[in-house]
């Protein structure tokens, strides 16, 4: 039986919490045996997690007896952790303790230092923040989770899940991870990643001087657009137009136009019945196999499939 300490730091979500608990204590072996003893552990007695006050019974001592350490989010993952809980965090690494975050949880094993150098996720929202905070992490905003052997990362809310049914599996094998995922109602493995769920150049985007050129795409990304009409619409050259949608947006302009086309498609998927031709010729695509490429590129998931996720058919009596 392997032992799995749930971290609980002020602020924590609760939602990111109960995951791990009711996950791993919900799964049992072949011969009926509970596969792991969860223990709920933090520097305080108790703390505040939204609007419940949760009493924690174990301290920091409890993490010297982990097999695993399961490290949630905190509604706010800019906030600075405890020294106490960093040491804890970075003795457990050195014993080559079992280590996961779930969501924004990525930021306290950042600030402890154990995800220096390697792969990491977190929930898409939160992606620019960390790596600007933490740039010597290898960010994947697109991936569910990441496996580095003993340290380990999800991104957004329900691909805790994802990540705990992972760690199942790795430990009792497909057989008995299979029966945590039929509890939980929920896949053993998801098709794609996290970037079928991220949403993409927003129209909401603010910067310092491309709002009338964001605006304009906004309008026409469903034309048959070339850069200059974006320079044009900008009233700058191309060259400077160029310049400033790589410092302020990361992209090239045609990029942006891209990734809007995609959010456009995606929410017709989301909304209406129409044929992927259709929606590919709606949105600016010059071709169904273009926009096709494009989309799984992009979502890591064929334009059906995610219909398929974001528009279910609904069972009626």
């Amino acid at each position: 039986m392997y032992t799995v300490v749930v971290l609980a730091l002020p602020d924590v979500i609760a939602f990111d919490m109960a995951t791990p608990i009711e996950t791993f204590g919900r799964v049992r072996l072949p011969d009926g045996r509970p596969g792991y003893r969860l223990v709920v552990a933090g520097h305080e007695q108790s703390i505040q997690a939204g609007p419940l006050r949760l009493a924690i019974d174990e301290g920091l001592d409890a993490l010297e007896r982990a097999d695993l350490i399961v490290v949630p989010g905190r509604n706010d993952p800019l906030q600075s952790s405890p020294p106490t809980v960093l040491a804890a965090l970075r003795a457990a690494a050195e014993r080559e303790t079992r280590i996961a975050s779930i969501c924004v949880g990525a930021f306290t094993l950042a600030e402890a230092g154990l995800l220096d150098g390697r792969d990491a996720t977190t929930h898409w929202l939160a992606a620019d923040q960390f790596a600007s905070r933490h740039p010597a992490v290898r960010l994947n905003p697109d991936v569910l989770y990441t496996d580095n052997g003993n340290i380990l990362t999800s991104a957004g809310a329900a691909s805790g899940l994802d990540l705990c049914l992972y760690i199942v599996q790795r430990d009792y094998g497909t057989a008995v991870a299979a029966d945590a995922a039929r509890l939980a109602v929920a896949p053993l493995h998801r098709p794609g990643g996290q970037a079928q769920y991220i949403v993409r150049n927003r129209a909401t985007y603010r910067t310092t001087t491309l709002e009338q050129a964001l605006s304009w795409i906004e309008a026409n990304a469903h034309r048959d657009v070339v850069l200059a009409d974006i320079a044009a619409a900008a009233g700058m050259s191309v060259r400077t137009l160029t310049r400033r949608f790589k410092d302020e947006t990361g992209q090239s302009p045609m990029q942006w136009v891209s990734g809007v086309r995609i959010r456009h498609a995606q929410e017709l998927l989301e909304t209406t019945d129409h044929t992927i031709d259709r929606i590919a010729a709606q949105t600016g695509f010059p071709t169904t196999s273009n926009f096709r490429a494009q989309f799984g590129q992009v979502l890591g998931v064929t334009p059906g499939a995610y219909r398929k996720v974001f528009r279910p058919q609904v069972s009626r009596t």
